[in-house]
């Protein structure tokens, strides 16, 4: 109490404004400015060595203020068609020791280098190395500012700005390179801002949207740090350094703590689509390597060892957590689908927000856990499985794509492409895309026939009923607006395990659950997704089928009983808003976005909590329009009786609450009975050295199986000879 009071007595004893002065000492100024007079060159003709450093002379270039560049209404200068230019801002400092920290924000349509007093400080979208006057960027890439979009901000580290400023004149020179020679449009505006440890005027207020970078120490979240050498481009993998940050559930994670969780080599490229081009927070794909820059499998945050890893960037889902409520649903049906963990990112000393770790979709034991295709695999069974496929946007350098030729051709069928994804189409004998080509040419022939719902086996017997059943209604309860054309994946397992072809793993589903302003299906919690005439036809075709639908149906009333409920599904969302309470307030201070558009969103919610709540009401009305159309009865299975009256099998009594008789009047060869979750889950499996077999109502485990439906299946060594439904009581 003493010491207390002591304390106490001097603190009090102080002017009363002594530290509000001390917390605001410091204050962000702008020194450069997109409004501030340049000198420009157009790039059309080489402007000479050096023209970066302070020495050069630019008297004779013309000068203007920006922005700079056309095809856009925010660009004034250069109205001449150019593939590069060059822009120099001289600027004063009157007292480098008062700068303490410094920001670059850059506006630039396709690619720019900027150097401070002649030395780098920021680089996008360009090779490493110093590039050609007339040299065009690596990728497309749109400004931003014109779209309400804040520039992109490139934080410079505290060293590489001391050694750099100087008192008096210093100098901002930035290079800008195009796409191409007939790309529409190029541009840049730029604005580089300085924390200064007084209150002085010396430099101009910062923007409206500028915000100071984040100050950040420690985290409840893993905290992953990046260093780079060089800018990191769309491809291929560049070399970098990861450590992470972790030091078990519940405690607490500091900047300045070791990296005893990972602390190595890994590769790193950006990747997504639209994302890339449109927004500011960037994700990545990532490659742990040893030292000679070889993959090397290591086990990440709890997840099983592996080499390919994927940092998601949660931009426009406000909510952060689409994608990872999405995954989770995904696993939790029973169906393989990628684990996440959030994570807070700092790459080359910038913090870069909330970001997800997942796993790359791949074959793998514990990813999608088939025989891995080898390129001796080109006859027998081996030929017949280890094929993970996509639906996706048109790669043809890396995942080249072909068209299924079924017979019939369905006039009503729009033709869509697959994608050889792994293996990749390069790493494919010709015999084994012949032969993944037949089987889903096949496939859609049964299903294309006239009398595909009442051919036997007919399509069923190319695909796993259940994960069709799992992918079908997670994507439509969530609506995602790209779904069953983008981003859409299926695997085919050899003929020895089932050879059926199964439908997921789910993957990007961060335009769902309402977050999307075009597609009106897509917006609102009534209709069908699979009912679009632009998506694959398989999944509108197939509810045409009665049994499909009634399976269907029977899956949805079961998911209802514990996992697709508005209470469960209610407190995972309120339990990881929980976790990301601290985390996303510094994510929305480094990107402030709440309550501004960011393409597409349907909804703009001005806190967290609005866009949380938001999503929950979307769900449960999502829910209950679901509700009023999977109303099949469940307790007799159709098709059942025609299955087995077609295959001379006899199942009984079903429903039943106890045994279970399977009566075979033909002889099998090599028979083997197996039964199945709805989920897909192998139960039970056993020989048939008989034409009869009781089954107890137990699982190979010994685990008598709870009330609910079931599937059974008679393979011989032909394949599928029997399979319906099986209702325990």
């Amino acid at each position: 109490m003493r010491w207390f009071f002591i304390v106490f007595m001097v603190i009090s004893s102080l002017p009363s404004d002594i530290f509000a002065q001390q917390g605001n000492i410091s204050q962000w100024r702008t020194a450069v400015s997109d409004q501030s007079v340049w000198r420009y060159h157009p790039g059309l003709t080489n402007p000479g060595a050096g023209w970066m450093s302070n020495i050069y002379n630019d008297n004779e270039w013309p000068e203007g203020s920006g922005g700079f560049g056309f095809g856009d209404d925010d660009d004034v200068i250069l109205d001449q068609v150019s593939s590069v230019f060059i822009i120099r801002k001289t600027f004063n400092i009157a007292d480098k020791n008062s700068i303490l920290k410094a920001v670059l924000h850059m506006d630039y349509d396709d690619g720019f280098i900027a150097y401070l007093n002649g030395s780098e400080i920021a680089r996008a979208n360009m090779p490493y190395g110093q590039p050609g006057y007339d040299q065009y960027s690596m990728e497309e890439h749109e400004a931003m500012l014109y779209r309400g979009i804040v520039p992109e901000a490139f934080v410079l580290k505290d060293a590489l700005l001391k050694s750099l400023i100087k008192n008096g004149e210093n100098l901002l020179a930035i290079q800008v390179h195009n796409l191409s020679e007939a790309s529409s449009d190029i541009s840049a505006r730029a604005w580089l801002s300085f924390e200064v440890s007084d209150q002085s005027n010396e430099f101009g207020a910062t923007p409206h949207w500028f915000s100071a970078p984040v100050h950040f120490e420690s985290s409840n979240l893993p905290i992953i740090v990046i260093t780079t050498q060089m800018d990191i481009p769309n491809e291929p993998k560049v070399e970098a350094h990861m450590g992470i940050i972790y030091n078990g559930e519940g405690k607490r994670n500091n900047l300045s703590d070791p990296y005893h969780h990972y602390d190595g080599r890994i590769g790193i490229e950006l990747r997504g689509q639209s994302s890339q081009t449109q927004f500011p927070k960037k994700s990545y794909s990532i490659e742990t390597q040893d030292e000679e820059g070889e993959d090397f499998k290591v086990s990440l945050l709890g997840f099983p060892k592996e080499s390919d890893w994927v940092l998601h960037a949660p931009y426009s889902d406000k909510t952060l957590m689409r994608n990872t409520l999405t995954y989770h649903l995904g696993n939790k049906l029973g169906n393989y689908a990628t684990r996440t963990r959030y994570c807070e990112v700092v790459i080359n000393g910038d913090y870069k927000g909330v970001y997800v770790l997942m796993e790359k979709i791949k074959q793998d034991k514990n990813r999608v856990d088939i025989d891995k295709l080898r390129p001796q695999d080109i006859s027998g069974d081996e030929l017949t499985g280890g094929y993970i496929l996509r639906v996706d946007k048109i790669d043809p350098n890396e995942y080249p794509a072909w068209n299924s030729t079924p017979d019939p051709v369905a006039s009503w069928a729009k033709p869509f492409s697959f994608q050889f994804y792994e293996p990749k189409g390069e790493n494919l004998e010709e015999v084994q895309k012949k032969y993944i080509q037949n089987f889903i040419s096949e496939f859609e022939s049964a299903l294309n026939s006239n009398t595909f719902t009442t051919d036997k086996p007919g399509y069923r017997k190319f695909i796993d009923l259940p994960s069709f059943y799992n992918f079908i209604l997670i994507t439509e309860l969530n609506k995602d607006v790209d779904a069953y054309k983008f981003s859409t994946y299926m695997y085919k397992e050899r003929d020895s395990k089932g050879g059926k072809l199964h439908m997921g793993p789910i993957w990007d589903h961060n335009l769902a659950f309402g977050n999307v302003n075009y597609n009106v299906v897509s917006q609102t919690a009534p209709g069908w997704t699979y009912m679009d005439a632009f998506r694959i036809y398989w999944f509108w075709r197939i509810t045409e089928d009665p049994v499909f639908t009634q399976g269907l149906s029977c899956r949805w009333q079961e998911l209802r009983q514990n996992i697709m409920t508005p209470e469960y599904i209610n407190n995972w969302i309120d339990s990881t808003a929980a976790t990301l309470e601290e985390a996303q307030q510094r994510n929305f201070e480094r990107w402030p976005i709440l309550g501004d558009y960011i393409w597409p969103n349907q909804f703009l919610g001005t806190s967290y909590q609005e866009e949380i709540d938001w999503m929950k009401n979307w769900i449960e009305k999502r829910i209950e329009w679901m509700d009023e159309y999977l109303t099949e009865d469940c307790r007799i299975p159709l098709g059942l009786e025609e299955d087995m009256l077609a295959n001379k099998v006899q199942v009984y009594p079903n429903p039943s609450s106890g045994a279970v008789n399977f009566s075979i009047t033909e002889q099998l060869n090599s028979g083997r009975l197996m039964i199945y979750s709805f989920t897909g889950k192998l139960l039970f499996a056993t020989p048939l050295k008989s034409n009869s077999f009781s089954w107890d109502g137990l699982s190979n485990s010994g685990i008598k199986l709870s009330a609910g439906t079931y599937l059974y299946r008679i393979e011989d060594l032909k394949g599928t000879y029997a399979s319906g439904k099986l209702i325990v009581q």
